[in-house]
């Protein structure tokens, strides 16, 4: 599948300001809340959010205070394109005990450390009616197919960060295709579990 160069693109330097809020890790991209209160996350802007396609990235911001690298969990639609809004641990590790607002740079990023890809069917799936989210993803997911009568069929991704068959897919298992930023495909299989997280084999290559 053609990998379009969306918004956010490698080895790209954006820029913009930065402001903080009582981030938790969870949001508009529907991962759990922190069980770590002190990892840094960020909420995207509208424009750069795209749909939820930043949902899971990990960018490098740096500020006047220096750096850190945080991870997309939630979307902030009032916010201008370039702008972060970073949970405090984030803001207070670049800001440089300025308070409220800071102008950053920022990248995106492909950290070491990841265990494999894991996926979680929504709640309220069947074999009627199908959500699947992808996790720990270490670059953004830019597609998922499914394999349907020996064909990939491409599932449409959603705001909240599901990729949905809104007439189902049977009662599974589902076999599954995933796209990275950089055209690395990845195949498991994912059962119909709402609720469960299903940890996968492998992981996308570092970059």
């Amino acid at each position: 599948m053609p990998v379009g160069p969306g918004r956010i693109r490698p080895g790209v330097a954006y820029s913009g300001p930065a402001t903080h809020y009582g981030a938790d890790g969870g949001g508009n991209c529907m991962f759990d809340r922190l069980s770590d209160p002190a990892m840094p996350v960020v909420a995207m802007n509208e424009l750069d959010y795209e749909n939820a396609r930043a949902c899971g990235a990990y960018l490098e911001v740096t500020g006047p205070g220096g750096s850190t690298v945080v991870k997309v969990t939630d979307r902030c639609p009032e916010c201008g394109a370039g702008h972060l809004d970073l949970s405090r641990q984030a803001f207070d590790r670049i800001a440089g005990g300025v308070p409220g607002l800071v102008n950053v740079t920022w990248r995106l990023v492909s950290p070491a450390g990841l265990g494999p890809v894991q996926y979680r069917i929504k709640d309220g799936s069947s074999a009627y009616w199908l959500a699947i989210q992808v996790r720990e993803h270490r670059n953004p997911v830019v597609s998922l197919e499914v394999r349907v009568n020996g064909t990939w069929v491409a599932l449409a991704r959603e705001m909240w960060n599901h990729f949905v068959a809104p007439q189902g897919l049977g009662p599974g298992p589902f076999t599954v295709r995933i796209t990275d930023l950089y055209g690395e495909q990845l195949v498991h299989t994912v059962k119909l579990a709402p609720e469960t997280v299903q940890t996968a084999e492998s992981q996308f290559a570092q970059h």
